[in-house]
């Protein structure tokens, strides 16, 4: 009860947030009608996973290219008009399925699957890059807990609800009712008012100041971003991004964070349905129950990310450490509901950890620049799970699911270990640097 007081309360403060909240909770809700229908209806025509794979495949390609324009694209149009303009032509969009009825009409499905997720591409680095300019500072960490409420309540909500339309009304119904929540969710956006964004002008930088300012991001929770000043000259956009990164430690360690940690949740990903079914016999059902058991784990990890107020970057290595022993305590679990606790143990792990990331990043990269950063990091991310799915796929015709398990929850506790040193070493030559200045 406290904490649904402390979720209302703090959206009540936030209204600008409340807003994108609400439409993230409706978009997130329909797409996930639209997913569960859409593979349903592959299944029920084809009978071929090759086809799944195929379909999920292309929804991931589109981000490794467009995640990063969309965060350009900030620079440049209102934050406001761009997620208004992609919800609005995902109705369409979304409605072009009930056009699929045969095999011959498979390809309007990926056709308009690869499209959507063009749409979401654009959309997302927006919105998650929007969020500081909505919320309080001091809010941040707490605001960035409830994007994993968001998303659990979405995986329950959407993955349920949406598989019993589905199985009683027939895809359709699923995808009538994804179009109506893109358009709910554009009527809810159109009265997001974004405060205004710094000029062109102010949003140059003066590379000197970035510098010296980020050999203070050992200490993590510091934001360099007070080191901005105004430089009458244009600075190249790469230029600026490159020295950025190369100055902070912070954003290397959050990049490589994002290039090798997808790679280990990419083999989750696939086992999940494979514990589910193969390794347990629970069937359909069993699937649903797991990913029920990540939703529940990460509407709860916003109550426990509060906690890491002080220690994000720790926070971020912490749960990771923990997540790669959780997995391998998964792979030699025997009964179905120790495995679902450790699912829900495992989502609040990595909810706690993505908050604290999200956080470090939105308090780590200047304004103007903060949606080209998140739209990166969103290609980077999104291409490395899609080629480990890809690659967990061809493995588990070699190697047990158990085994994969095991090496996946060693390679989670290996980055933990490696980033933590990284770190490490570039603080301590950061201190050694200082000793000498003096």
């Amino acid at each position: 009860m406290l904490f649904r007081f402390s979720i209302l309360s703090l959206l009540q403060k936030e209204s600008g947030y409340r807003r994108i909240f609400i439409s993230g909770m409706v978009n997130g809700i329909g797409d996930r009608f639209s997913q569960i229908a859409m593979l349903s209806l592959i299944l029920s025509i084809t009978g071929s996973g090759l086809a799944v794979g195929l379909v999920l495949g292309l929804r991931v390609l589109p981000f490794l290219v467009l995640a990063p324009a969309g965060g350009l694209l900030t620079m440049h149009f209102s934050r406001r008009t761009i997620m208004l303009i992609t919800n609005l032509l995902r109705v369409p969009l979304v409605l072009s399925y009930l056009f699929v009825n045969h095999a011959d009409d498979l390809w309007i499905l990926y056709t308009v699957s690869t499209l959507l997720a063009c749409a979401e591409a654009l959309y997302s680095p927006v919105r998650k890059s929007g969020i500081p300019l909505l919320v309080q500072p001091g809010n941040l960490l707490q605001i960035n807990g409830l994007e994993q409420v968001m998303n659990g309540t979405v995986l329950i909500a959407g993955a349920l609800i949406g598989g019993i339309t589905s199985s009683m009304m027939g895809p359709q119904a699923a995808f009538i009712t994804n179009a109506l929540c893109f358009l709910a969710a554009a009527i809810v956006i159109r009265k997001v008012s974004f405060p205004s964004e710094r000029d062109a002008e102010s949003g140059e930088i003066l590379i000197e100041n970035v510098e010296s300012s980020a050999s203070i991001s050992a200490s993590v929770t510091s934001d360099h971003t007070s080191g901005i000043t105004r430089d009458q000259g244009t600075v190249h956009v790469s230029s600026v991004i490159w020295r950025l990164v190369r100055s902070s430690v912070v954003l290397q360690m959050i990049i490589l964070f994002e290039l090798w940690v997808p790679v280990i949740n990419g083999i989750d990903n696939v086992l999940i349905s494979v514990y589910a079914i193969e390794v347990f016999g629970l069937g359909d059902w069993g699937v649903g129950m797991f990913y029920a058991a990540l939703g529940t784990g990460l509407v709860l990890s916003s109550w426990c990310s509060r906690y890491f107020q002080r220690w994000l970057l720790p926070g971020v290595l912490i749960c990771l450490l923990v997540e790669g022993g959780l997995l391998m305590l998964l792979s030699t679990a025997t009964q179905p509901l120790l495995a679902s606790l450790i699912y829900v143990l495992l989502a609040l792990m990595s909810g706690v950890g993505n908050t604290c990331l999200d956080t470090l990043l939105m308090r780590e990269t200047p304004e103007k620049y903060r949606g080209l950063f998140f739209g990166l990091v969103t290609a980077c991310s999104s291409c490395m799970l899609g080629l480990s799915m890809f690659g967990t796929g061809l493995l588990l015709e070699v190697v047990e699911p158990r085994t994969l398990g095991f090496a996946g929850g060693l390679g989670f506790a290996a980055i933990a270990v490696l980033l933590t040193s990284y770190g490490g070493l570039r603080a301590r030559g950061a201190l050694n640097i200082r000793s000498k200045g003096k």
